[in-house]
């Protein structure tokens, strides 16, 4: 993920300026909001982050990425989901347009971080999809959200959806590796091979409940400070 929001005019096929029509400061304009809602749902989640550490002397997040769809992908979703080229179906219909990625420490950690920032006064949940406790049949494991935060212009307030994807680091190393795997070679992939590409997911998953319990084993033990 990056968080990069230029975009090569001279690289626009034309298909993708039919997307855009003929206004394409349109498409900069809806980017500037995506981009702007990145940052505030970003700020958030530090903040959550420092004043947890600071109250409870733990991290619940180790690391977060985010990034903008571009606009080849933009018009492959819309393609896919037989919608008009439109940026209209863009803004409607596409909810992942802005995303944030958070890797946290333990599983714990991801349905403490998403309670934390869906309980905020300005956050709407708009969409919560559980794949920790119900797994892709591939495997795949991660909390998807779809919140919604207001962004105040000059002349009005806009809400703009913000997919938070929120996963543990053993997580995001498994769904790395996948992708990967997966996209350079998916029609290649033999059954076998992704078998036991989910009984690594399920050694993750079994890695991370270890983890968790030693975590709290640990914590659990230490001295209090007098």
């Amino acid at each position: 993920m990056s968080n990069e929001t230029g975009l090569d005019l001279d690289s626009l096929t034309p298909e993708i300026r039919e997307l855009f029509q003929t206004d394409i400061k349109e498409y900069f304009y809806l980017m500037q909001l995506y981009n702007a809602a990145i940052k505030e749902v970003r700020t958030k989640l530090e903040i959550l982050d420092e004043e947890f550490s600071v109250r409870y002397a733990h991290n619940p997040i180790h690391h977060m990425e985010y990034r903008l769809k571009n606009p080849r992908s933009i018009l492959g979703k819309l393609k896919r989901k037989n919608l008009p080229i439109r940026v209209e179906s863009m803004t409607e219909h596409l909810y992942d347009i802005a995303g944030v990625r958070v890797i946290c420490n333990y599983i714990e950690d991801v349905y403490r971080v998403a309670q934390l920032l869906t309980s905020q006064d300005d956050i709407t949940l708009v969409r919560c999809r559980d794949y920790i406790k119900t797994p892709k049949a591939n495997g795949y494991r991660s909390l998807h959200l779809v919140v919604s935060i207001p962004i105040f212009l000059a002349e009005r307030t806009a809400p703009v959806p913000v997919e938070v994807q929120i996963r543990t680091i053993a997580m995001d190393f498994w769904a790395s590796l996948d992708h990967q795997l997966r996209y350079k070679s998916e029609e290649l992939v033999p059954a076998d091979l992704k078998e036991r590409l989910r009984r690594c997911a399920e050694t993750i998953t079994a890695l991370d409940n270890e983890m968790q319990a030693i975590y709290k084993e640990l914590k659990e033990g230490l001295p209090k400070n007098e």
